[in-house]
């Protein structure tokens, strides 16, 4: 009876493992096709990278999020020790007193949507990195808009927490919407 009772948890789990990035409560209605509206990542506008943004708090998030750069990736983590993806986001909007959701997912539903060429820093972008589940299950913080290329902040499973960019081949096949909540 111990020996099944371990291996069920073993097994519950490897499957919240599996998950990544965020839970599976909700099914975002918004459809990766809605997204990919002829709205690519090559037509977003170049913008001054060098000015902060318009909107303080949004700086002040970035400079939160960057002081985790290079933390390595822990399911569930929201500190130095390891963060994930929406412990990332959810730390760095918290610090400015904005409560935001804890998984990627749930963020999904917040703010107001944008085209990629709407995006600007402080914004968040979705993804679905599960091709077996069609769902949200990653984030990321813009943290620069600048010749044609938006670059975000995030926690990835292999590197931690880095800034990539949305030109990636990777990160531009499985990108889902942006939003913005601040």
């Amino acid at each position: 009876m111990r020996g099944l009772f371990l291996k069920s948890t073993v097994l519950i789990f490897s499957v919240f493992l599996l998950a990544s990035c965020g839970s599976s409560r909700s099914r975002v209605v918004t459809t990766k096709k809605e997204a990919n509206r002829s709205e690519k990542a090559t037509q977003v506008y170049d913008r001054n990278p060098s000015a902060e943004p318009e909107d303080k708090t949004a700086f002040k998030v970035i400079r939160t999020a960057k002081k985790f750069e290079g933390t390595k990736y822990k399911y569930g983590g929201t500190d130095k020790k390891g963060m994930d993806c929406s412990g990332l986001i959810y730390v760095s909007f918290l610090e400015e007193g904005i409560s935001m959701p804890r998984t990627s997912r749930a963020m999904s539903l917040e703010g107001k949507r944008l085209y990629l060429k709407e995006v600007s820093v402080g914004d968040l972008l979705f993804f679905e990195t599960n091709k077996n589940r069609k769902v949200i299950n990653h984030v990321g913080l813009v943290v620069e808009v600048a010749n044609n290329e938006i670059y975000f902040i995030h926690s990835s499973t292999s590197r931690g927490v880095i800034i990539s960019s949305l030109s990636e081949s990777y990160w531009y096949n499985n990108f889902v919407m942006a939003r913005r909540v601040i």
